[in-house]
This record gives C-alpha cells, sequence and structure tokens, in this order.
C-alpha cells in the first residue's frame, strides 16, 4: 500500500486559488444564450471583432503610413466605462494627430462608433490610413460568401441570405475604400488619403447584425466589471506546495533507480519494465545559474510535492542569459568551451532532483549564438552586422555549425557531474535529450536559407542540395527550393533536416547516449508535412500554446492547442510536450490549463508534458508576475497539483477508440494539411485517440510507415471527414468521461477518482457522479479527488481545488490579486468526516455540513476575509 505523504485518516483537503465574482451581467449574457456567432469590441484597439466557435471570423485594426508607405504607428487604449459603453484614444506621432472615440451598443444588433481625429498641422504626400478589415474566407466564404463595397465609399456588407449578415456604414463616406491588391479578404477604409489637413475631422462609424449573430460583452465584461484591489491579495509561498503530492515520487527515489528510459513502440519504459508517465516543467535561464544551492534543494521539494517528476533544461546556452553555460559573455569571446561554475549548478540541481524522484530532459541546443572568435564558416551571414550569431535554419547546410554542435555535445553529456559521480550520458536520471529546439527547414527556416536573404554562402549549399536532389527524383528544380511552398520542396527539406539529424543522433549513440533522442519540436503550427524528419529521433516532441477561451474553440469550425498537439502523435512513436500553456499573460482563465492538459494527455496517451515556464528568473525570493514564473502564480498553483494526480495515477482512462489519419502522398506533401485545415484531426481527437500514418514515399526511402497498427483502429483516408453534426454544440469522450461544450464553454471530468468542473461553471447547477455545484463565480475551476487510491465516494482522503481570475498588480508587479470562488458545493463521501486548511497562521478546520450523504460546502464563507496564502495552502486534519 502507498503511503499518503502526511495525510491522515478522513480528512477534506482544500486548496482554493481565489479569484472573486465578476458580476457577470447576466441578464445581458447568459452562457447558455450564446450563439455560434458572436460580435463584440476588442479590447486590443476598440475595434469591431466577430468570431463563431472560437474563430475568427473578422478582426479590425487602426494602420496608416507617411511617404513612400512608411509605416506610421499608432498607439491606442481601450477602456470599458459601463457595459457595452466603450471608450478609444489614441495618437500618432509621425503623422501628428490625436484620435478620440467612443463605441457603444445602441440596438441589440447595433454597436456605433464615433471617431474625432485631430490634426496638429498639414501633411502632404503621405499614404494616409484609417482601419483595416480582416476577414477569413478560408473558413467563412462558404458559409458568408465574399464582403461587397457599398457605393460611394459608405460602407460595405457581407453574409448571403437566410445567414449571418454584417453591414458597416460611414458617415461621411471615407476618404478610400478598397479591396488589398484585389484580395476580398482584406479590406482598407482610409480616413486620410494623400494628405491630411490641420483640424478636426468626424466620422461614425455603425456594424448592423443579422438577428443571428449576438453581440456580445468583452472579455472584460464577461468576467466582470470589479476593482480587483478590494479581492484578497494572493502571496504565494514561494518554497511551499498547497498540497503535498510527493509520495507519488518516493517509489523512484532516487531517480533513475529503475534503469535508463527507452522507447518500446510508441511508450516509454524504464529497462525494469516499468512504463513512464511524465508530468513536468520547464526550468530556464536564470534559474539555472543563479539560483543559490540551499534554494535550489528546496525548490527541488517543492517541485516534487506539486506532482512533477520531470524537468526540462531549458536556455541553458541563450545569449540573453548572462552567466550562461559558456560563462559571463562579458569575459568570453566563443562559445568552444563550457563554463566550470555553470556546470556546476546544473550539476547541483540535477542532483537534488534526482533525490527527489524527478528525472531530467537535457536539451543540448536551443539559442547558442556564435560569436566571431568562434571562427565558424560563413558567421558574417549569420551576425548579419549583429556581434552575434544564430545558427537556426543554417546549422542544415553549414559543415562548420554541425561541427561546433557535435563539440558542445560531446563536452556537455561527457561530463562528470561532480555530486553524483556520473556522467550525464551515464546517468539514467537523464530521461531523454534533444538536439535542437525549435530548429526546423521544413516549416519555419527554411526560407532563411533562399537567395534573396543575403546569405550567399548558406544560399549556394541549399541551392545546390535542391538542385541534386530534384535532379535525383525528376522533380522541377524551380519548385523544389521554394521553401515556402507545398510540393516537392517539402520532400526535399525534409530530407535534408534527416541527414542532418543522422548524423547528430549517429555520433551522439558514438559517445555514449543511451536514452532516448529528440530531433526537434513540431511547434509554431507546423503542417504535417514537417512530421517525417521528426520521426529520425526516438520521440515525437510538441509544442502547442493556447490562449483566452480554449475551451470555447468549436473542433468543427477551429482549432484548440490540444488538436495540434494531437497531430504530432505519429503511429508507433511515442510523443511528448516539452512545452504547453496559454497567453498572452495573464489570461484570466489559465487555471482551466493545466487539468484540461492532463486529462486530454491521459486520455489520448501521451507519454510526458511539461509546463513552460516553472520558472526562469533567479529563485531568491518572490519574483515577479509573468508566464514563465508559474512558481508564484497562484492561478496555476491551484490546479497544478490536481493536473499531476490526474495524469500521473491515470484518473482518466484512455481512449477506447483508436483514428488512424492516413493520409495519402499529397495530401501531406502538396497542400498544408494541419489541424487548421483538418476537421478530422480536430473531431476524431475529441471522441477517440489520434495516431497519424505517415505514407510512403519513393523521394524519401528512410520514411518507416510500417508501425505496427492497432487492428481495429478506425482509418481516416479524408482529412476532411467529420466526426461531429454541424449542429453539435458539445462532445463526449467514447468513455464517456470527457465532455466539452464549446457554446457554453464548459468541460467536465467525471471520473472515479476525479471530478471536475472547468470554465463557464458559474450561474448555473451542474451535477456529476458525485458532485454538485452552484457557483456565483462565473468562470472557475473546481475539483475533487480521491488521495487514497479509492473512488471519492469510499474515500478517506478527498482534495478540494479550486480557482479563478488572479491578476497582478499594475505593470505585473506583485501582489497578485485573486476573485475568491463563492458559491456551494456538494460531495457525495462517506461520513465523519472534517474540512480543514492550513495556511502560515496554522492549520484551521472550517465549517461543512453533512445531510444525505453530501457534504456541503459554502465556499463564499469559508474564503471571505482571507487572503489568497491562507486559502490556497494544504489543509489536513485528523479525526480521532
Amino acid at each position: 500500500m502507498k503511503r499518503i505523504a502526511s495525510l491522515l485518516v478522513g480528512q477534506i483537503k482544500v486548496v482554493i486559488g481565489l479569484l472573486s465574482v465578476l458580476l457577470l451581467l447576466f441578464a445581458t449574457y447568459a452562457s447558455g444564450a450564446a450563439t455560434s456567432w458572436s460580435f463584440s469590441v476588442s479590447e486590443k484597439d476598440g475595434l469591431p471583432h466577430i468570431s463563431s466557435g472560437g474563430a475568427n471570423a473578422l478582426t479590425t485594426s487602426f494602420v496608416f503610413w507617411g511617404a513612400k508607405w512608411k509605416w506610421a504607428g499608432f498607439n491606442s487604449k481601450f477602456k470599458v466605462k459601463e457595459p457595452f459603453s466603450y471608450a478609444i484614444t489614441g495618437s500618432n506621432k509621425q503623422l501628428e494627430f490625436d484620435l478620440q472615440g467612443t463605441a457603444a451598443r445602441t440596438s441589440a444588433d447595433q454597436l456605433v462608433w464615433d471617431f474625432s481625429l485631430d490634426a496638429k498641422s498639414d501633411k502632404s504626400g503621405v499614404i494616409g490610413g484609417g482601419l483595416v478589415f480582416k476577414f477569413d474566407l478560408t473558413k467563412f466564404s462558404n458559409k458568408m460568401g465574399v464582403p461587397a463595397l457599398l457605393p460611394n465609399n459608405s460602407g460595405w456588407r457581407w453574409g448571403k441570405n437566410n445567414g449571418p449578415q454584417i453591414e458597416v456604414r460611414f458617415d461621411p463616406p471615407v476618404e478610400a475604400l478598397y479591396f488589398e491588391r484585389g484580395r476580398k479578404s482584406e479590406l482598407r477604409a482610409f480616413f486620410y488619403k494623400g494628405q491630411i489637413k490641420k483640424g478636426t475631422r468626424h466620422y461614425k462609424v455603425t456594424l448592423t447584425t443579422s438577428s443571428n449573430v449576438t453581440i456580445t460583452p468583452t472579455t472584460t465584461e464577461r468576467f466582470g466589471l470589479a476593482d480587483i484591489k478590494k479581492w484578497p491579495k494572493a502571496s504565494i509561498d514561494w518554497r511551499q506546495s498547497p498540497v503535498d503530492l510527493s509520495f507519488l515520487n518516493d517509489p523512484e527515489k532516487p531517480a533513475g533507480k529503475r534503469g535508463f528510459l527507452k522507447a518500446v513502440g510508441d511508450k516509454l519504459v524504464f529497462e525494469d519494465g516499468t512504463q513512464a508517465r511524465f508530468w513536468g516543467t520547464n526550468l530556464s535561464a536564470y534559474t539555472l545559474f543563479k539560483t543559490p544551492k540551499s534554494e535550489i534543494k528546496l525548490q527541488a521539494k517543492r517541485l516534487s510535492s506539486l506532482g512533477f517528476n520531470l524537468v526540462r533544461l531549458h536556455h541553458h546556452d541563450s545569449p540573453w542569459v548572462n552567466p550562461n553555460i559558456f560563462g559571463d559573455k562579458k569575459q568570453v569571446s566563443d562559445t568552444q568551451l563550457l563554463d566550470k561554475k555553470a556546470l556546476e549548478n546544473i550539476d547541483w540541481w540535477i542532483k537534488c532532483l534526482k533525490d527527489e524522484g524527478i528525472y531530467i530532459w537535457l536539451d543540448l541546443h536551443v539559442q547558442r549564438a556564435f560569436k566571431p572568435d568562434d571562427k565558424i564558416y560563413g558567421y558574417e551571414e549569420l551576425g548579419k552586422g549583429n556581434k552575434k550569431g544564430d545558427l537556426k535554419g543554417y546549422s542544415y547546410v553549414n559543415l562548420a555549425i554541425q561541427q561546433a554542435m557535435q563539440q558542445f555535445n560531446e563536452a556537455y553529456v561527457t561530463h562528470y557531474n561532480r555530486y553524483t559521480g556520473l556522467q550525464y550520458k551515464d546517468d539514467p536520471v537523464i530521461a531523454a535529450v534533444m538536439i535542437t529546439n525549435e530548429n526546423d527547414i521544413t516549416h519555419h527556416f527554411g526560407n532563411a536559407l533562399l537567395p534573396d536573404k543575403k546569405v550567399p554562402k548558406h544560399s549556394r549549399h541549399y541551392m545546390d542540395e535542391a538542385k541534386a536532389f530534384a535532379k535525383k527524383h525528376d522533380f522541377p528544380e524551380k519548385k523544389t527550393w521554394r521553401s515556402w511552398e507545398h510540393g516537392p520542396s517539402k520532400l526535399f527539406l525534409n530530407d535534408l533536416e534527416h541527414r542532418f539529424n543522422r548524423k547528430m543522433i549517429e555520433h551522439l549513440r558514438l559517445i555514449g547516449v543511451k536514452v532516448p533522442i529528440v530531433t526537434t519540436s513540431t511547434w509554431g503550427r507546423n503542417p504535417l508535412s514537417s512530421l517525417p524528419a521528426l520521426t529520425d529521433g526516438d520521440i515525437i516532441d510538441v509544442h502547442s500554446y493556447g490562449g483566452l477561451g480554449e475551451l470555447e474553440k468549436s473542433p468543427l469550425i477551429a482549432p484548440n492547442m490540444m488538436h495540434w498537439i494531437a497531430a504530432g502523435q505519429v503511429a508507433g512513436k511515442p510523443l511528448t510536450v516539452t512545452e504547453w500553456n496559454v497567453s498572452p499573460f495573464p489570461t484570466q482563465d489559465r487555471h482551466t490549463a493545466p487539468l484540461y492538459m492532463a486529462a486530454m494527455a491521459a486520455y489520448q496517451g501521451w507519454d510526458a508534458v511539461m509546463l513552460y515556464a516553472y520558472a526562469q528568473i533567479p529563485l531568491k525570493g518572490k519574483g515577479r508576475p509573468s508566464n514563465w514564473h508559474a512558481y508564484i502564480d497562484p492561478a496555476l498553483i491551484a490546479t497544478l497539483p490536481a493536473a499531476a494526480l490526474l495524469y500521473r495515477q491515470q484518473h482518466v482512462s484512455e481512449a477506447e477508440t483508436t483514428y488512424l489519419l492516413s493520409p495519402e502522398k499529397k495530401d501531406i506533401f502538396y497542400n498544408k494539411l494541419s489541424p487548421e485545415t483538418s476537421v478530422a484531426i480536430r473531431t476524431a481527437t475529441e471522441q477517440g485517440k489520434l495516431l497519424i500514418r505517415l505514407p510512403r514515399v519513393k523521394a524519401l526511402p528512410w520514411l518507416n510507415s510500417d508501425q505496427s497498427l492497432p487492428a481495429n483502429a478506425i482509418v481516416i483516408d479524408a482529412p476532411g471527414r467529420t466526426f461531429l453534426r454541424d449542429k453539435d454544440v458539445s462532445v463526449t469522450s467514447d468513455t464517456g468521461e470527457l465532455s466539452r461544450n464549446w457554446v457554453d464553454g464548459i468541460y467536465t471530468i467525471d471520473t472515479p477518482r476525479t471530478q471536475a468542473l472547468l470554465g463557464w461553471i458559474g450561474g448555473r447547477e451542474i451535477r456529476l457522479q458525485v458532485i454538485q455545484s452552484q457557483l456565483i463565480t462565473r468562470n472557475a475551476s473546481i475539483v475533487v479527488q480521491s488521495l487514497d487510491e479509492k473512488a471519492i465516494a469510499d474515500s478517506g482522503h478527498i482534495l478540494v481545488s479550486a480557482s479563478a481570475r488572479s491578476v497582478p498588480d499594475s505593470k505585473n508587479k506583485l501582489p497578485f490579486y485573486s476573485e475568491p470562488v463563492e458559491g456551494v458545493l456538494k460531495i457525495l463521501a462517506q461520513k465523519g468526516m472534517l474540512l480543514s486548511s492550513k495556511s502560515t497562521s496554522g492549520e484551521k478546520t472550517l465549517p461543512v455540513v453533512y445531510q444525505g450523504g453530501y457534504y456541503t460546502i459554502d465556499l463564499g464563507h469559508i474564503m471571505r476575509g482571507r487572503s489568497q496564502v491562507e486559502l490556497i495552502m494544504e489543509a489536513e486534519r485528523s479525526i480521532q
């Protein structure tokens, strides 16, 4: 029987990450009243924004140019004055005018903008500018048609009869109104054209919609117009975890005791036969080199308590980090030698993490920048006048760069850790190594080698390789080198990347690296044409970043962050995610991301997922709020342990159904196949496990498409095939445990050991197997879990985690202000348990009512007058 660290019989633990109720306009915006088309004002600049199913159908922005199309930047500010009433201000220094504007809803189907532009001086010979409207015709032209201009520069109209319709009118008519270069997807409306006359001019812009397009509040209004400084301050104890999950790592101490990790088919397995399952995070940059030794030991313990069992060491070589792995950049003139002090810091991190049962992922190259004294062939083309040169892209055609990378790799992995006495390559605490971070030529950096990029030495090698490949396989030479186009170029680029990969992998194996090797990642919206070269590695790795409203994106229309990960799961290969997060910071619903990620990773059978990032600053104190500093983020710290528990203990079952996308050569190499273009990828991912089978290709004889495949897999040979109906607004996994309603923006996890409600769960009653909630807080995460491997209803150790918005002080400074989760939560559980919490002031028993088999917890009462520090701490209480 596993030991449950510091847990005593008969207790319910509460981890409540605050975020208060926004008095959320129930009358004007009930979640259930949402339609598939919504129209709102963008909080970026106060201009029209129309979406459907989470995809942007129309976006608008300010654009201005001086003479000869010289960009004239426009700085704007936006403010919500009251519900559906907004203020916009802006200025243009180059063109010397200011803008004052208002926007307001005037009826159920109309918003009106009033702009006043005040020019300080006359200007002639300028291009001018105003508004640019961008229409996503790729997704919406079938339903909406193409936009049409109204007469005399008076406006435009978009939509078809009996469908959604949008009309914009300008009063007075604008100076110019035209489609950019004949493209119907971009429309420009100029307030000024050719000249600017001193003085003030006014424009009224009226946007009218049909009845099937709902005018919705801005993000601020949806979450609620609240004075955040009236919320409790939430100062995270950066040395403590709100709950102690270190018992999950006890069987692994010290990490590596099971032998080296290896890839066996599509699984990661230790030498003793144990299958690996990693819930991880990233330690980056200054965290590696400037955290005091005493703090490293404490942070290793905290990481274990939070439930992590894998840490990726990242940005060790990046030039913006000083010192980095090469030492103090002011004192070293090249990147040939590894700094002893820097290595000692990494040694100590590895030792402390190993002692806590946490494995290590080593990146070999992240962002190394060569210097002149490195004497790299073609260096002047890398630096392009700067004092340092990035190697991304160039590494695939430059032998000197490849040799320098191999020298670094050998020095790094053969380094003896002074605290373990082992070379990195011989220490089974190292779970995997990655050759190069976010450095592919199949989608991102191939363009850097083109003839027009003024890198003649690198371009010559690139063009020679393209010419030879085209000749060998009888491809048109002009098509083969055009890296930005799909076609023969994608075959060539995969082959070029493959040859680099094999060279680097063979060298690593020769010097004794035993663990799985990853080449690079699929990231930044790589299409599936980037996957073939990645199969050279033992693992396919994916980076995926989402944003606000990931739960609200309809798989029928647009991908969310999970679909991009699923599109990397090549049949027969393990899949890892070394980077995931949501942005920009502070995304209001980021508290939902850990549980959503953990549930989907467990359901899809992904082998390792790593949050980017735990920290990338020195861990010496409270730090500062950032997307990359989760260690002090109340919204994440409240739910990350719950996510770790769910994923590592497999509270969510793996999918029963397997979908196998088997695209033809033309689909993957000659068309841009991706989650953006394939409804099959998106809809299959929601209801079963998705695998990608790459096609046999004569030009890529090294590409293995003979992986062992599930006998009962549903083969998808048409990327446009959908597994949902057009009228569907929700989907449930084939196991019945996971459900997502993208119209309501709600995700539920309903398993015996984890019950979770995520998203817009306020203002309604929701029932799962053993919990019921009636929350006031509009957007929140509520999780109830068993800590003793029993079903919640039978458990004597229950963890309750709750979180909502958490917002840092102005300019991303501490403290965070956190919205208390208010409402009632009921839990079906055995009689005789007490509810308690622990804070810096001690342990406290909390009020709870037991009736009819349910515990009723008044979250609002519990959190009233409490700071987040008190409520987010682990609570425990024993029953005698």
